[in-house]
């Protein structure tokens, strides 16, 4: 008798499109683009997950609730934690209008633009929540170095998660 044995694939992407000034976010003319890979997957996301599919309460990650966030916390991803682990340092933004966009490719994209005043730090861990802060269910969180916002600039945040 053969077995069959499937495993589900995610791949994250993140990409950050960083601009000078609003002048050059409205022209969207990015001095630079940063893409980056990889994620944890948290287990309180995971759970609200289940609680959606299942039908049994959760929280969407909808354009109404979905927020991507950034801090300055180095420290390293574990399934276990609930959130940014910046003490201070950590933003987060609703989704830009029509985000996320989902329901094609087996994926979904969530933006959100940080404004010329919004976390202006180091940006060095990532995730996406289904509320405003860390009171939310967290469904990831990716710790990786992508430099420091000067005031003044917009960065605009891109995740795409791929389910295969």
């Amino acid at each position: 008798m053969s077995s069959m044995h499937e495993n589900i694939q995610e791949n994250c992407t993140w990409r950050i499109l960083k601009y000078r000034d609003e002048a050059a976010f409205k022209q969207i003319e990015a001095y630079e683009v940063d893409i980056f890979s990889g994620n944890l997957l948290l287990n309180e996301g995971i759970d609200e997950l289940w609680k959606l599919a299942a039908g049994t309460g959760g929280t969407k990650y909808d354009n109404s609730n979905a927020y991507l966030g950034v801090g300055d916390s180095d420290t390293a991803a574990t399934a276990t934690q609930t959130g940014l682990q910046a003490s201070t340092n950590k933003t987060y933004k609703a989704m830009n209008s029509g985000y996320p966009v989902y329901g094609a490719d087996q994926k979904v994209v969530f933006r959100s633009t940080f404004g010329t005043s919004d976390a202006n730090y180091d940006w060095k861990e990532f995730t996406v929540v289904n509320a405003s802060s860390d009171a939310g269910k967290n469904l990831n969180r990716k710790v990786s170095s992508q430099g420091a916002k000067p005031s003044g600039q917009i960065w605009e945040l891109e995740l795409t998660i791929t389910l295969s």
